[in-house]
């Protein structure tokens, strides 16, 4: 997508962002605007989920509300906050069951001690009673250290238990902060990190990949015409699309509102034009339907541009090919496939012309 493209949709959420901003009488805080902002970018679906049922609920938001709603959805310390937490807790149960080891490993030199007296004691002595009373002490000193050995078996579960809990709270917040929420597809920082990992592998091995841009056609006409609810649902039409046509190791990411982006390890540029039109023959298939209505919608279209590793490449400019041959099929009216050749082949027919 070119600048100006981008420009003109930036500003549109932006005005949106201030036209909420104004609707609901709230002072415009940069947090205000942020949150305005994504929610008309529709980029958190649960920041829009909870917006909607606060309206929904009220009509309108308040300032303590935007507040709350910042804070639990585009707080920078949000994920910090829920990291710094299961640390903690991870900590506390290190903690506790380093305890109950210590517990045990005390209880079992006392039992060893208890053993090795009684050895001593048992030496020579002749009187049964005597001998009774040694055996008594023993066993009991014996079902004491079984007993320990037990607690500190049942401790050691239930501590395994609780860390695999923590474990998986962890995970939920790698997730949570590497994935789309509204589309599950891997998010933009996901794809920056991926796309140096796939470039410096490439220029390790030799092997290349191909990355691939798509955008919808007239998403700000869905938009405004139908709402959020509906873009939303079209978002989601698209990247089941792209879901359906890839292979386990590529990697598949919403890269901006409405534009995604797609690595394909190790495919070539053809091998990587059959993927796109596979995906743009699969969104336009579909028939989009208002849920709220059943009012058929038509259908959705998207734009899709490819460009191949090159051996100089960095993230900036296999995006910046792939980006200007998405444009160019935008250019060429949409619904189509264009590479980085197409571009190469109409600059050489207009250098002849």
């Amino acid at each position: 997508m070119s600048e100006e493209d981008d420009h003109k949709r930036t500003i549109n959420y932006g005005e949106s962002a201030i036209g909420y901003i104004k609707k609901n009488t709230l002072p415009a805080y940069p947090r205000a605007y942020e949150l305005w902002y994504t929610y008309s970018a529709g980029y958190n679906q649960g920041l829009n989920r909870a917006v909607n049922e606060t309206i929904k609920a009220s009509g309108r938001i308040n300032t303590d509300e935007m507040l709350n709603l910042y804070g639990r959805f585009l707080s920078p310390t949000r994920l910090g906050d829920r990291l710094d937490e299961v640390g903690t807790k991870v900590s506390r149960e290190v903690e506790e069951l380093i305890d109950s080891l210590k517990l045990s490993a005390d209880a079992t030199s006392d039992y060893g001690s208890a053993l090795e007296q009684a050895g001593e004691k048992i030496k020579g002595v002749a009187d049964p009673k005597k001998l009774q009373l040694y055996v008594t002490h023993l066993v009991k000193s014996t079902q004491n250290a079984v007993a320990s050995n037990r607690k500190l078996e049942s401790q050691l579960l239930e501590s395994k238990k609780h860390i695999e809990n923590l474990q998986s709270s962890l995970e939920a917040i790698r997730y949570e902060s590497l994935t789309d929420e509204l589309t599950t597809l891997n998010n933009r920082k996901h794809f920056e990190v991926s796309i140096e990992k796939v470039i410096d592998h490439s220029k390790e091995s030799g092997r290349g990949f191909a990355l691939l841009m798509t955008d919808i056609d007239h998403f700000k006409k869905f938009n405004d015409t139908y709402g959020h609810q509906t873009g939303d649902q079209v978002l989601r039409l698209v990247a089941l699309a792209v879901k359906q046509n890839i292979k386990t190791q590529d990697i598949a990411c919403r890269y901006g509102g409405e534009e995604f982006s797609i690595i394909l390890p190790q495919l070539d540029l053809e091998e990587a034009v059959q993927i796109g039109e596979r995906i743009r023959s699969a969104v336009m298939s579909k028939e989009l339907v208002k849920r709220s209505t059943g009012e058929n919608l038509g259908r959705v279209t998207i734009s899709v541009g490819i460009a191949t590793f090159e051996s100089t490449d960095t993230a900036h400019s296999i995006v910046s090919r792939a980006d200007e041959a998405m444009y160019a099929a935008k250019r060429a009216g949409r619904n189509l496939v264009k590479t980085e050749k197409d571009l190469e082949a109409a600059a050489s027919e207009e250098n002849v012309a």
